[in-house]
């Protein structure tokens, strides 16, 4: 069962477009690592629940819809930094790949 998924979606808009803006090589990494897509050439941020990020990863060409889960349900925003920069640093050690010093 689904956890109701506490984010609005004026802050689920916001985190999207940092993410997409700021973090394009990071949605990447994520879907690569931990999304089951190792061959993803680009992705972008599609949404987020209580329970996990989404994403749209382009795989030979197409888009691919990527479903990465929280360390566990999310109830604050300001938990949302900290899972996208485990997922993060996850990703890269999934991959062999040394993390960004600041990727906290």
């Amino acid at each position: 069962m689904s956890a109701p998924n506490p984010f609005p979606p004026e802050v689920v808009a916001a985190v999207m477009r940092h993410m997409n803006t700021d973090h394009a090589d990071d949605c990447r990494l994520i879907c690569q690592g931990l999304g089951g897509r190792p061959t993803a050439t680009a992705a972008t941020m599609s949404g987020m629940d209580a329970e996990a990020m989404y994403f749209a990863a382009t795989v030979d060409g197409a888009p691919v819809p990527v479903r990465v889960s929280f360390s566990a349900p999310l109830t604050e925003r300001r938990q949302i930094r900290a899972e996208a920069a485990r997922m993060y640093r996850e990703a890269c050690a999934a991959l062999g790949l040394t993390p960004r010093p600041d990727a906290s």
